[in-house]
C-alpha cells in the first residue's frame, strides 16, 4: 500500500468557507412526488430485498454482513419515518438472530464494522425500542457492555499514548504522529495485530450517550472526533481512511470513500446535541458542505458514481448508502440552519430522482445511479434504500 505523510490540519478546516449553495448543474434537486408517494416507493423496494432474506441468518442473499446489516437499519428509519410498525417484526427478529449467530452481528470482529462503526440508533417500531446500529445489530442490555470491553479497550488513551503501548496490541503505538497526539484514536479491529486506526470510529459513543446519558460515552465520542479532525481530513474537508497506530502511516491520499464523510457527519451531528459543544456542528457543517460538492465520487450533475457495479458486489457499492444515512441525520439536527438544509434536501432528491428516471426497473435499482436500469441484482437494491427512505423524511 502507497505510504505518505500525515498532515496535521487540527482546527484549520474550521477556518474554511462554507458553501452551502445548491449548483446549478444538479440534476433535478427537487421532489414533486407527494409522501404517500414517497413511502410507498420505498417500502415496495424494502419489500423487493425482503425476498432475498436468509432467515437463517439474518442476512441476504448476494450481499455479506455488514452490507445486510445496513438494510435492517433502512426498514428500522423506514418504520420510525412513518411512524408504523410495517417492519417491526422483521427487524426484531433479525436482531435475535444476528445476536444469536454473532456477537454484535460480527462476523469479522471488528471494532468498528466495515460501514462505518457500531453506531446505535432507536429503532421506534411501536412501543419497542431496540438499539440497532448502521452494520451490527446490539440488543438493548448489552451495548454499553460491549462499548466498554470492546472499543473501549481498542480506544488509545492519554495514558497509553503517552506510554506508546496499549494492552491487547502486539506491537507498540506511536504516541503522536506529526505533531499530534493519538489518544482517542480507536483500532479498527481488537486483534492483536491489527495496526489500523480508522475514521471509523466516532459515532458509537455520541449515541449512547444520546441514548443514557452517561457522560463517559460523550468523552469518548469526543476523543474520537477529535483524534479525527486531527489527523484525517484533508485540505478539502473530504474525511481520509486509514493511519497506522504502529508507524504513523497512512492509507493513499487518493482513497476518498462516501461513507467516512457520512459517518463522520453523523456522528458529529449527535456529538453537537450531546455535549452541546457548536464546535462540532460547525465542523460537521465544514464536511457536508465539501462531501456534498466535491468531485470525488460524483458528477458535475451531482449523482453520486461511486460504487457504480452492475456485475458484482463490492464494499463501495454499499459506502454511498452509508453516506446518505449521515447526511440525513445531520439533516433532522439542524432545524435552525435553513441552507444546510436545503443543501441536504436537493443533494438527497439528485439522488433520488435520479434512481428513479435513470436506474429503476420496476420497483429493483441498479448500483449505477446514472444508469441504464437492469435486472435486479441486491446489492443494488441495498445502495438504493437509503436514498428512498430519506427522501420521504427530507421533503416532508
Amino acid at each position: 500500500m502507497l505510504r505518505r505523510s500525515l498532515f496535521f490540519l487540527g482546527l484549520c478546516g474550521l477556518s474554511l468557507a462554507q458553501d452551502l449553495s445548491v449548483p446549478s448543474s444538479w440534476r433535478e434537486p427537487t421532489n414533486s412526488r407527494s409522501s404517500s408517494d414517497r413511502v410507498t416507493i420505498a417500502q415496495n423496494a424494502i419489500n423487493v430485498i425482503l425476498g432475498q432474506l436468509d432467515s437463517s441468518d439474518a442476512q441476504f442473499n448476494g450481499i455479506g454482513w455488514w452490507q445486510s446489516g445496513n438494510v435492517w437499519s433502512v426498514l428500522a428509519n423506514q418504520d420510525h419515518i412513518t411512524s408504523t410498525t410495517t417492519n417491526k417484526n422483521n427487524v426484531v427478529n433479525a436482531l435475535n438472530t444476528g445476536w444469536s449467530l454473532f456477537a454484535n452481528y460480527d462476523q469479522y470482529h471488528t471494532t468498528t464494522t466495515h460501514c462505518g462503526g457500531p453506531q446505535p440508533r432507536t429503532t421506534r417500531t411501536g412501543l419497542t425500542e431496540t438499539p440497532i446500529c448502521c452494520n451490527m445489530l446490539l440488543i438493548r442490555g448489552t451495548t454499553s457492555q460491549y462499548y466498554t470491553d470492546d472499543v473501549g479497550n481498542s480506544q488509545i488513551t492519554d495514558a497509553e499514548a503517552s506510554s506508546g503501548s496499549i494492552p491487547g496490541k502486539s506491537f507498540s503505538i506511536e504516541g503522536s504522529c506529526n505533531g499530534a497526539t493519538m489518544s482517542g484514536g480507536v483500532f479498527w479491529r481488537p486483534t492483536s495485530d491489527d495496526q489500523g486506526i480508522n475514521s471509523i470510529t466516532t459515532g458509537l459513543g455520541a449515541y449512547l450517550a444520546d441514548a443514557t446519558g452517561d457522560s463517559k460515552y460523550a468523552n469518548a465520542a469526543s476523543a474520537a472526533a477529535t483524534w479525527i479532525r486531527s489527523h484525517n481530513i484533508n485540505s478539502d474537508n473530504i474525511v481520509l481512511d486509514t493511519v497506522n497506530g504502529h508507524d504513523c502511516s497512512t492509507s493513499p491520499s487518493s482513497w476518498l470513500f462516501t461513507y467516512n464523510s457520512g459517518k463522520y457527519i453523523e456522528g458529529l451531528s449527535v456529538l453537537a446535541d450531546v455535549t452541546g459543544d457548536s464546535s462540532w456542528r460547525d465542523l460537521a457543517v465544514n464536511i457536508i458542505a465539501a462531501a456534498t460538492h466535491t468531485s470525488a465520487w460524483q458528477g458535475s450533475n451531482g449523482v453520486i458514481t461511486e460504487g457504480a457495479s452492475p456485475d458484482s458486489n463490492n464494499d463501495g457499492v454499499g459506502f454511498k448508502a452509508v453516506f446518505i444515512r449521515g447526511l440525513h441525520e445531520a439533516w433532522t439536527r439542524s432545524a435552525s440552519n435553513t441552507d444546510l438544509r436545503n443543501l441536504i434536501r436537493a443533494y438527497i432528491d439528485v439522488q433520488y430522482n435520479a434512481l428513479l428516471e435513470l436506474a429503476a426497473n420496476g420497483d429493483s435499482y441498479s448500483s449505477s445511479w446514472t444508469g441504464p436500469p437492469q435486472s435486479f441484482t441486491t446489492w443494488g437494491q441495498l445502495a438504493a434504500l437509503d436514498v428512498l427512505t430519506a427522501a420521504i423524511d427530507v421533503n416532508n
